[in-house]
This record gives C-alpha cells, structure tokens and sequence, in this order.
C-alpha cells in the first residue's frame, strides 16, 4: 500500500469554513450564509446572482461566532441568537438584510454592518423559540423563564418593534407549547414529578391531558395536519419498540398509526413536509445510511433525479423558497463535507454555490463503514469504524471516541473528528452503545441504571471487536469523548484501567452527584427523567448507586496517562467536575494535563480554542499511542493553548463540608431601622445595565422586616425577609414572582440569607483575619448551600455617600458552588457600603452596588 496521505493541517479541519450554513430567502432573491469576519463567523448576505465575494456583512460579532440563524417567514429579517461565553442563557436578535452599514454604503467586505436589534434583552434568560406562524410572518412565539428560571412562560414576539405580549404565565410546569398551521395555540407538553410525559390539550381555562407515556417512552408532536384538527406525533407507547410516526385527534383522543421502518430496524427519524402545501412529503429513517420514503410523487421524482447528477451523495434540502420551486442542496458523504447547489425544480438545472472546507483536500480522507459487535451480555451494538487510508489496517493505534448526551447517537457521514484522528493513523470507533437512540425503546432502556456498567462494557468489548480483527494494537488503544463521552472516558479509565493507555475527557462529568446537583434550573423538565434513568441522588440507593458510579471515587485506581478539557462557564458540566479529577490524581502524584478555556460553555465553539485544544490532544496521543501529529501551529493558536493550559498544582477546590455540621455564627450588634439607597448596574458582556437597589428596615417588634427592591429595565424585583431579633436567624422569606411552589428540608438555620443580607454580615465581630461558614438556601435549586465569609483586609472606600474606613469582605461558597461576592462594611456604622457580587447564573455578570447619600 502507498502509506498514509500527507498530514491534514488541523486549521482545515477545525478552523473556520470559508463558506457554511447557506440558506434562501423565502422569495428567492438572496442567500443568507455564514463567514469569518475578523476571524469570527457572521451572517453575510448576496443576491442570488452576485458572486459570494461581493456579499454584504450582516453581523460584527467578535467574540463568538454566530450559531445560526433563519430568515423571517416574509424575508424581511434575519433573526439568530447568541450568548455570553458559552452560558447558554440566550437572546434573540434581528437585522434587516436590506438596511446599509452603519457607517452609510452597503457593507463591503470587511466594512461596518447594519445594526442588530437585541429583541429580548434579557441578562440571565434562556430564550426558547416555539413557534413562528405563517399566518403573521412578523411574529414569532418565545418562551422566557425571567420569571422563574425553571420554567418558560409563553410571549409573543413581534420581531419588527420588539414587542412582548405575556400569553401565559407558566405555573403548571409547562415543557413545551404547540401551534397549529394558523398560529393557534393548541397543545402543551408536561413532564409529571414521576417522570412520565403528557400532551396536553390547552383550553380556555386551562389543560387536558390527552395522551400520556411512561418516562421510558417517546411521545412529541411534530406538526398538525392541514386539516387543522389532528396533530402527527412519534410516538413509541405501550407495547411498540420502534418510535412511530402516527396522527392523534385532541378533541377524542383517537390515534391512527402513519408509519414505522418497513424494515423494522429503527426509529422514525424525521418527517418532511411541504413548506407550500403542509402536506407529508417523505419520512426519513436513519439506519447504518439514511433511508427515505416519499408521500409525494413530483418530490420523490425531483429527488431521484438529483441523486442520479450527484452519484455517491446523500442529498439534503438545506431551504427552500416559500413556493418551493427552488430549493438549496447539500450533497454531502464521508469524504464530502459537503457541495452546496441551487436546484430549480421547473427548469431541473443545477446552478453550483460553494464546497464547504473548499480547501481540505477530499482525496486524503478515510471513508466510514457501518460495522456491528456484541456485547459482554451478547447484544449487538451499531458503530461506525473510520480506518486510515493507504495503509493495512492491522495492528494499528486505535481510538475509541464515544458520543454525548447519552440519549444521542452517531451517523455515517463527514465527520471531522474521524477524519482528523484517522489522518494521524488511529483507526477510529464510534460506538452506538446501549442507551443511544434511534435503536428502538428497548436498545435505549437498555441502558437504564448502566452509567458505568453494561454501556461501559460495549466500549469495552468494541476495544476487543477491534482487537480481535487483527485491526487494533492493544497496547496501543485510547479513549476520546464529550459531555456523556467525557463520562465514559473517565469512566474507562477508572473502571478499566488496563484497557486504555491515553484518554482525553473533553467537558465530562467525574462526580455524578455533583452533576446532578448542579443541573440548570431550565432543565427541570428534565430532571426526574435524568433520575429515572440514571438514579434518585435523594434516596439512599440512589446516591450510592452515584457514588459507586463516579469515576471521582476511583481515582485511586486510573494509572491511564489523562487530559482534562473544560470551559469555565459551563452550565451543564461545571468546571468542578474536570477540577476534582485533576485534584484527585494530582494529589496521589499522578501526571494529569488540563486545559480550562475561560470564554467557553458545554463544548468549545471558538475556533481558536478548538485548534488549541486539538493542537494539545494530537501531541499528547502521539506521544502514548504512537500516532502521527502535527509539529506547532499559527502564532495565535500557539499562544491561547499557552494561555488555557493550567498547572494541576494551582486548582483548588473548596472543600466539601456538612452542613448538619454548621451551626449560626454569633452576632455582636442588632440592625437599626432605616432606608438606604444604592446605585447599581450589573456588567455582563462588555454591556451595562443600570439599577436602582433599596434596603429598608424596620422594626417589627420581636423581629426585624428587611425588605430589598431592585428596578430593573424589565420591572421591580421585591425581596421581603423576616429576620429574629438578637440573633438575626431568617425565618420567614417571600420573593416577589415566586409562585414556584418550594418544598425542602433546612435542616437547620439559615443566616445572613435573602433581603438584609449584607447588614446582617456587618453584626458580626468582623476583623481582620475573621472567618466563619454559615447556611442559606438556593431558591432555584430548591437545597441548602453553605457559605464561606473571611475578612481580607481593610480599604478606604469612596461612593456616593463618601468615604468610608471599611472592612473588606470576601464571601465565597464553602460547598464548591459558583457564589462569589466581596462586601466592604463601614467600620463605624457597620453598613455595606460597596457589594461587587459575581452572578454564576447569569454567565459571570458582576453587579456592583454603591452607597447613595
């Protein structure tokens, strides 16, 4: 054989596409396309005969590339979203393609943009979009939880102005709201405390259940029917394995089956309507290769006539315009990232727009090959095996790389880390283990309580599938993975410690306790079903299941060589959870690289980032694998890796204390009644928000009423605490909004928690080098925290009010969480006259609040 192919340059692989995301306008004038600009993706425009190089700059983002975008259902807008850092908590926001470039002029490559319209201008929000009628192309339907962070109430948008009607407010746990064809709200989706789902008709005056799945089962609308009156669901209830496309009626409840695999071996994948007509055209059903079925004869003719012109591809329609006579393409394989046309279905011409990666030569790429294994208990598991090219594939280094989520899988196509580890000799395996979806109900229940067991054993017995074909050195096998795969390759190398010998966990828990404890508040729809089918961490066999489970709590036994990757603002996996892994083996003395990049959320979407970050992973698998890698890389690449690359000796973690332990601190001096006023904004993004902060205090008795308001652009925010006189303990507190209903056991005395916070801290015996950890209580997360307070120091301090000799205190939490806030008490007066508090849950915004006379 010829040898491997030349060495991939990792930037064409990982670094920014030249062209990417195409999509047509409704009308069929322009196209609407992703493109770097300083080196950052944003949305570009052009007209459909234009060249791509005289296309209009649309959005100036620099420091996160767009994610997506859609065109407005009349084509006047362009509406994407975006976060801060990798948060997750995003926005909604639109530009009007036809506007010209601040600075006047169309916007030449490189020039200015027309200016984007924050439409939702929320800090701390997770939007969620539900629906965008046809009926009212100017509106969309948005869910918000400013309100309750757990839960999203239901507005409409109207996208020209940025107006918001409240629809409904969300206090039935609300998962999801359904909309027919004309814009009507019909149907609502809700996640029972046991787990199960409901599909809920929505009355006048309130809800109906009308159908109902156990949390082990699928059931979720799609789309209503023309007819306006029944909605097609998947649904895989009751005694069906395999997810089915099927039409319920909500006035009766009556279901009628549509379709499942006419070959019997996977989930409905997706159905495919008519944009013009809402008819069902095709379903689609993704096996070892995508199968397609059509309803529709002049789209089935259409589609097999592409497929004949683009032999080898799998053919998608990316857009089309509204009357569907003109359609984008994407003709795409395992070694075609993808070749993007405009099809016209009335004249059958193919006009070429673009490759995407045009520069990755095609001719050094692995093809994939869908392969089956069984497991440790004999059940077959799917993968897809990338080996390189121009060699013979045995006794090759090899890499087990395992997909999120769980409940996700791998597909056969273009993918670029197949490609990239395949380039550099590894022959690269993607399981499907138990648990995955598309499968059927009993593949994905057969990972049900297996976090670690039966699901680690089908990577386990893929090692020796590969092993046993003579493909595999197995002396030479690692283990690679994101989120859930970042889980399971701690996992590998905690409970199988001679299986791997190099291992790269990329945003991965290691502590399953503490992941659970640390779920979004926007993800309590989730919850009971991320506890049915992992465990309960509130019954005692839950949490040792967890304990048992957690690759934190074998680290003693990892003798793998390991690298840690996480972004420090992620919401899902936070960066305790790569930190307690790095601690832990650092401590006993065993090498651990770890890369922290602090710009980054569940996965990095810089690409500077990712070339860093892969940069790092090629030389460290090279160097224990004996694999091919890439010697350096651009200046800035160079650079950032020095700069996300942490010394294991410098992470710290506070450590975990029981808080039955805790007492209530002694307090030296009683609040005084009164009103003080504070100046605040709150900085999150480069932007800031200005506030109004009041305390008042009043003497109720035999307690004290301290009550805290805050106006904010969006509305007053009322805190209203009770506190007992003398020692100051919380007993009783209302938060305006908070019509969430809370259930907890204290288990003891809160302290320094809520309304009057802050003027509590400065009743006790503060001085320089005092410390004391006290109790409160997490509204959102509905559990108890515990709180460090230390006095660093004393500063002179000047605000508003003037300036003050003042104790400088730190607050921090002493159970791991994210609190952080530094309050500067007056010596004299004891009252807070400067707070800078850091907001975890608003992505790392500070608000800072200073004394008014």
């Amino acid at each position: 054989m010829q040898g491997l192919p030349p060495l991939i340059d990792r930037e064409l692989l990982f670094g920014d596409p030249e062209i990417s995301a195409a999509q047509l306008s409704p009308d069929g004038k322009y196209i609407a396309f992703l493109k770097p600009y300083k080196e950052t993706r944003n949305i570009w425009v052009k007209q459909i005969a234009e060249p791509f190089s005289s296309a209009r700059l649309m959005t100036t983002e620099t420091a996160r590339p767009v994610a997506g975008f859609l065109w407005t259902r009349d084509g006047k807008y362009i509406a994407y979203v975006k976060d801060n850092g990798g948060d997750e908590n995003f926005n909604v926001y639109a530009v009007d393609p036809g506007a010209r470039a601040a600075a006047g002029g169309a916007a030449a490559p490189g020039g200015d943009a027309p200016p984007s319209r924050d439409l939702t201008n929320l800090k701390g929000v997770r939007v969620m979009l539900f629906s965008a009628p046809k009926t009212d192309p100017d509106v969309v339907y948005i869910g918000l939880n400013d309100r309750d962070q757990a839960w999203h109430d239901l507005y409409k948008l109207r996208i020209s102005t940025g107006e918001r009607t409240l629809i409904r407010k969300n206090t039935d746990r609300i998962a999801a709201w359904i909309f027919d064809l004309k814009g009507n709200l019909r149907l609502a989706q809700r996640v029972q405390d046991s787990g199960d789902q409901e599909i809920l008709r929505v009355d006048a005056d309130g809800f109906t259940p009308i159908y109902t799945c156990n949390v082990f089962e699928t059931c979720d609308p799609v789309q209503f029917h023309r007819d306006g009156q029944r909605v097609y669901i998947q649904t895989n209830k009751g005694d069906l394995d395999l997810t089915t496309l099927a039409l319920l009626d909500p006035a009766t409840g009556e279901l009628e089956t549509v379709e499942s695999d006419p070959l019997k071996r996977v989930d409905l994948g997706s159905a495919w309507f008519s944009e013009a007509t809402d008819e069902l055209v095709a379903t689609v059903y993704s096996d070892d290769r995508e199968r397609r079925y059509f309803k529709d004869q002049a789209f089935e003719a259409d589609f097999r006539w592409l497929e004949q012109k683009l032999p080898g591809r799998e053919i998608s329609v990316v857009t089309s315009t509204s009357d569907e006579r003109q359609w984008l393409i994407s003709a795409h394989g395992d070694v075609e990232p993808g070749e993007t046309y405009l099809f016209n279905r009335d004249s059958r011409t193919l006009a070429f727009q673009y490759k995407v990666r045009e520069k990755l030569p095609r001719e050094s790429l692995a093809p994939m090959q869908a392969v089956r294994y069984k497991s440790s208990d004999g059940l077959e598991i799917p993968a897809y095996l990338t080996l390189p090219k121009g060699v013979e594939a045995k006794a090759l280094p090899a890499l087990i790389v395992v997909h999120g989520g769980p409940w996700a899988r791998d597909e056969w196509g273009y993918n670029a880390l197949a490609q990239f580890f395949a380039n550099r000799g590894y022959a690269v395996l993607m399981p499907n283990f138990r648990g995955s979806t598309g499968y059927g109900k009993k593949f994905l229940n057969a990972g049900n309580g297996e976090w670690g067991a039966k699901m680690q054993d089908d990577l386990t017995w893929g090692v020796k599938y590969l092993a046993a074909e003579g493909i595999a050195d197995p002396r030479r096998i690692g283990i690679l993975g994101g989120s859930y795969g970042g889980y399971a390759t701690l996992a590998g190398v905690a409970f199988t410690p001679d299986l791997y010998h190099a291992a790269v966990d990329i945003v991965g828990p290691s502590n399953l306790l503490t992941l659970l404890e640390a779920i979004p508040p926007y993800w309590e729809a989730a919850r009971k079903i991320m506890y049915a089918r992992m465990a309960d961490p509130d019954t005692p066999a839950g949490k040792k299941w967890l304990e048992e489970r957690s690759p934190l709590d074998s680290a003693g036994k990892i003798q793998t060589p390991l690298m840690v990757v996480q972004g420090a603002n992620d919401p899902r996996v936070n960066r305790r959870e790569a930190e307690q892994i790095v601690i832990a083996l650092r401590d006993r003395g065993f090498p651990v690289e770890y890369l922290l990049a602090p710009d980054e959320g569940h996965g990095f979407a810089r690409p500077v980032n990712n070339l860093a970050m892969f940069m790092a992973v090629e030389k460290f698998l090279a160097a224990h694998l004996d694999g091919r890698y890439q010697e350096g890389g651009s200046p800035e690449v160079t650079g950032r890796l020095k700069e996300i690359t942490v010394d294991p000796k410098t992470v710290v973690i506070s450590k975990k204390v029981d808080a039955a332990t805790v007492g209530v601190p002694k307090v030296t001096a009683d609040l005084r009644p009164g009103i003080y006023k504070y100046d605040a904004k709150l900085t999150i993004g480069g932007q800031q928000m200005a506030l109004k902060l009041s305390t008042t205090i009043q003497d109720g008795g035999g307690d004290w009423t301290v009550v805290e308001n805050i106006d904010t652009p969006m509305g007053a925010m009322l805190d209203t605490t009770i506190l007992e006189k003398g020692s100051l303990t919380l007993k009783k507190r209302a938060v305006e909004g908070g019509e969430r209903p809370i259930s907890a056991d204290l288990d003891g005395t809160t302290f320094a928690d809520g309304a009057g916070s802050n003027f509590v801290i400065g009743c006790l015996p503060l001085a320089e080098g005092f410390t004391t950890t006290y109790r409160n209580f997490d509204l959102q997360r509905q559990k108890v925290k515990l709180m460090q307070l230390e006095v660093a120091g004393s500063e002179s301090v000047t605000v508003p009010a003037g300036t003050f000799d003042a104790f400088k205190v730190e607050l921090s939490s002493a159970d791991g969480g994210p609190d952080k806030s530094t309050v500067w008490i007056a010596k004299d007066s004891r009252t807070p006259v400067k707070i800078s508090t850091v907001m975890a849950e608003m992505g790392g915004a500070v608000l800072t609040a200073e004394l008014l006379p």
